[in-house]
């Protein structure tokens, strides 16, 4: 979550990159629902048992995973918004095999 606001904050700075965006109230309130799907995905993870768990954060590793990959063609990315695509695609597939594959957790010790 991090590193998506970070090229943020480095996209706002490079004229290169403010300049081609038209910021409207709908693409504010898009960038704030793909930004709740980390946060909501870490607070899901915190509260609730194995399967919305899993569910939850296979289902968010790949919608952000996919977005990322699409944003690198909506226009010439820069090489520091390709590093952090890197990163940010690498992390939220990985996010989401290790959920899928994810088997719950661990039977209790039988008791003596």
């Amino acid at each position: 979550m991090f590193n998506y606001l970070y090229c943020d904050i480095l996209g706002l700075v490079d004229p290169a990159e403010v300049n081609p965006i038209e910021v409207t109230p709908g693409f504010l309130l898009s960038a704030a629902v793909l930004m709740e799907i980390p946060i909501a995905a870490t607070l899901v993870s915190f509260l609730a048992p194995y399967g919305p768990n899993r569910w939850t954060n296979v289902g968010a590793g790949t919608v952000m995973t996919l977005v990322q990959i699409w944003s690198l063609t909506v226009g010439p990315p820069t090489v520091y918004y390709i590093a952090y695509s890197v990163v940010e695609v690498s992390a939220t597939a990985l996010i989401a095999v290790l959920a899928w594959r994810w088997a719950g957790a661990a039977p209790a010790p039988p008791e003596a």
